[in-house]
């Protein structure tokens, strides 16, 4: 049986995504499933595989991108158990989830609840438990508290968002003009970055508990000093380098780091993931589970903005890159 996948040959711009079509379905060895994949994201980090210039990626094309996935159990290799044919899962697959079938270590896939929608499902995965790691492990946010989020109209800054206001958080989002009232219907005060200077507006309301930025650079330097005494900074990325706007990931993690050796008050933290998910499995596979039940019960409702078909990866990629998504782009593999 035939099957097929969205490759890259090379690194570079949306034009080198191509759809191909394989001849056999692959084979699932000891320990591993065969998934059939009915969501991956569409996601800034895919772009960033795509050109070669996420930091810590070492794979080299061909390769097909694709960070996340839900999908139904197809086939059990040897000594697999616990998993049931037709049971519908999620894993963070990194690279590979742009494909109709995948094969994956038994050991990493987390249920999905039966229901479940499954674009809103894989919505979860990686920009949800992002945002709830972040909060909760990382920032340990507290009920009623203070945040400003980065980013506020994209996949992760909704989903700050939204878990946010079940802590009935007191939420600043940066976002363009555009996204306004996305960002006001989420909870949050709208800061359009811009016409506006963010660190003059939450100082005026006295600074933040937490600041959850993205950006990297001098803008990481900024959002520390948005913190009130006890406040802690969230840098979980580096889009400005990796839109060519300068800057060096390593340096700009090593200054997070030293300041907090810095008599203020005040703490920067990184985070990725992808590493932490290496150095806590069991927290990735409670927090997912978590957010699945909180899915099923209706207290978030991922932002999508719209569903593709897996051979228009290519559109999805030019719409994230250009900015034009609020929210985030799910590719539905099979219905």
């Amino acid at each position: 049986m035939s099957y097929k996948k969205v490759i890259l040959k090379e690194f570079g711009g949306p034009e080198v995504l191509q759809v191909v079509t394989e001849e056999h379905l692959p084979e699932p060895d000891a320990g591993e499933v065969r998934v059939k994949v009915l969501a991956t994201s569409a996601t800034f980090t895919d772009t960033l595989v795509r050109k070669g210039i996420d930091y810590g990626f070492k794979e080299t094309p061909p390769l097909s991108p694709g960070y996340d996935m839900v999908g139904v159990v197809d086939k059990l290799g040897a000594g697999v158990s616990g998993l049931n044919i037709g049971q519908m899962v999620a894993d963070l697959t990194v690279w590979g989830a742009y494909s109709q079938y995948m094969l994956r270590p038994a050991s990493g896939l987390v249920s999905v609840p039966a229901g479940l929608d499954p674009a809103e499902a894989v919505s979860m995965v990686l920009s949800y438990v992002t945002a709830y790691q972040m909060l909760h492990r990382v920032a340990r946010i507290r009920r009623w508290q203070t945040i400003l989020v980065h980013g506020a109209g994209g996949a992760v800054g909704t989903a700050l968002l939204q878990l946010g206001a079940l802590l009935d958080l007191t939420m600043y989002g940066t976002a363009s003009a555009a996204k306004r009232d996305l960002v006001k219907g989420l909870g949050a005060t709208h800061i359009d970055y811009a016409a506006e200077d963010f660190l003059r507006r939450v100082q005026a309301g006295g600074g933040c508990d937490a600041v959850f930025d993205f950006i990297g650079g001098e803008h990481f330097k900024r959002s520390f000093q948005a913190l009130k005494k006890g406040g802690v900074l969230v840098a979980y990325g580096f889009y400005d380098n990796a839109m060519g706007k300068g800057g060096n990931v390593v340096v700009d993690f090593a200054k997070v780091a030293l300041w907090n050796i810095l008599p203020n008050g005040r703490r920067a933290r990184t985070y990725s993931i992808g590493d932490w998910r290496k150095k806590h499995p069991d927290w990735f596979k409670e927090d997912l589970a978590a957010l699945f039940g909180l899915l099923a019960e209706g207290r978030v409702r991922p932002v999508i903005a719209r569903r593709m078909k897996l051979e228009e990866a290519a559109e999805a990629h030019r719409l994230i890159e250009q900015a034009a998504v609020q929210g985030r782009i799910v590719l539905v593999v099979h219905e």
